[in-house]
């Protein structure tokens, strides 16, 4: 069969479209920026630094993005982002500092102010007002401080509250982590008594003298001026090592990881910020569990055992709180990541992808979330090389997700 040169050019043109449509349906679409800190060489004093992947919309599967940045200190333990995803917090414990980025559309981290605590600085979260950063820092002392922000800058010193038992003045309180609700309305501050849970410390008697009651929770109401008034009862009983902590979107429910005693604990949020203990837990997880994350609706819950190296998958019952396992396709709740994961975070575009930072397999695993049962399944071709000890994690919608919501 003969063609004349019009058809001829109009068959390649035809090609050409169907190409080029076949290329653009194929294309990776980033839907978030997953931001991993970590540091340049795997000595205490290695300068800390904040990478940059783009999550593929498809798959969850990791990409180098923007630029590489100093994390401005040494040993980033912790991130968090304002509400709007403008702006990036990072804690760097060796270095005793919080430093504020920018962000831009394409991710890029840009330094913009520095604050300077007075003890090692742990965990920091920002409320949804984007009004108030908290950072909790110690021990010797530990403190909850709250800072006031004024377009992300990082301002003064709004409100401060040391953690202390009232009846074991003189024990060394140990904080790890904290969380604001989403109403702004109370904080809360998972902590341990190195004086009475000490193991490994020699000699014992020295080391663990106290009889207190080891694992606590520090609850805060949130008054005006960002006043931070302690809650009836307060503080609560939080077992042996609390490691973690995190709340549910909807205020009703908080929730505790406990390093030593391989659960989680459950609280219901009564009004006053007080607290009162699910009728049902603790609820068993993996061994060593280190950090915890809920996704954007409210109805999963993420928890990565560092010994274990895996994530335990929970589906939150949303009239009682109570956590209930996810199980995956090969019938098990325990979902495999790289060696040690010590941070996770859910996806906040759609909720529907889940990532660890491993710390020591400098790396990330990714999973996709389904969204009907909560269970989990690893992306395509993970783990994603990372900087040495990567201990903390968090992310941004990218365009357009970045205005639209997941609700409860």
């Amino acid at each position: 069969m003969k063609f004349s040169k019009l058809s001829q050019l109009f068959l390649v043109s035809t090609i050409g479209l169907l190409v080029a449509a076949l290329l653009t349906s194929c294309a990776i679409v980033t839907i978030d920026y997953v931001f991993v800190g970590n540091s340049t060489g795997s000595g205490a004093g290695s300068a800390g630094q904040i990478q940059t992947y783009d999550a593929d919309s498809e798959t969850g599967a990791l990409r180098s993005g923007a630029a590489t940045v100093p994390s401005g200190g040494i040993n980033p333990v912790s991130m968090a982002t304002s509400a709007d995803y403008a702006n990036l917090y990072v804690v760097n414990e060796g270095s005793n500092n919080v430093v504020h980025f920018s962000i831009t559309g394409s991710g890029l981290l840009t330094q913009k102010d520095v604050v300077t605590t007075g003890a090692n600085p742990v965990f920091v979260t920002v409320n949804t007002a984007e009004t108030y950063l908290y950072v909790v820092s110690g021990p010797a002392p530990s403190v909850l401080t709250a800072y006031s922000l004024s377009s992300g800058a990082i301002g003064p010193v709004a409100a401060q509250a040391t953690l202390t038992l009232p009846d074991y003045p003189t024990d060394t309180i140990v904080p790890t982590g904290v969380n604001v609700l989403a109403n702004n309305g109370a904080v809360y501050v998972s902590a341990y008594d190195q004086s009475a849970y000490n193991p490994g410390c020699s000699p014992a008697p020295t080391c663990a003298s106290s009889t207190a009651n080891p694992g606590w929770v520090f609850g805060y109401t949130v008054g005006s001026g960002g006043a931070m008034t302690l809650s009836s009862d307060s503080p609560y009983k939080a077992g042996v090592k609390p490691s973690a902590i995190v709340s549910d979107p909807t205020n009703r429910f908080l929730y505790v990881t406990d390093f030593a005693s391989n659960e989680i604990i459950g609280y219901t949020i009564q009004s006053g910020s007080t607290l009162d203990f699910l009728i049902n837990g603790p609820f068993k997880t993996g061994n060593e569990p280190n950090a915890i994350s809920i996704d954007p609706r409210g109805k999963y819950l993420y928890v990565s055992n560092g010994l274990d190296s895996t994530v335990s998958a929970y589906v939150i019952d949303l009239t009682t709180g109570t956590p209930s396992a996810a199980v995956n396709v090969t019938g098990s709740q325990q979902n495999s990541t790289d060696t040690t994961p010590v941070a996770i975070i859910v996806d906040p575009a759609l909720g529907r992808f889940v990532y660890t930072a491993n710390q020591q397999g400098n790396s990330v695993s990714g999973f996709v979330l389904n969204p009907t049962t909560g269970a989990l399944k690893a992306t395509i071709s993970g783990p994603y090389p990372t900087g040495d000890q990567p201990s903390s994690l968090a992310s941004v919608p990218h365009g357009n997700h970045s205005i639209q919501t997941v609700s409860p």
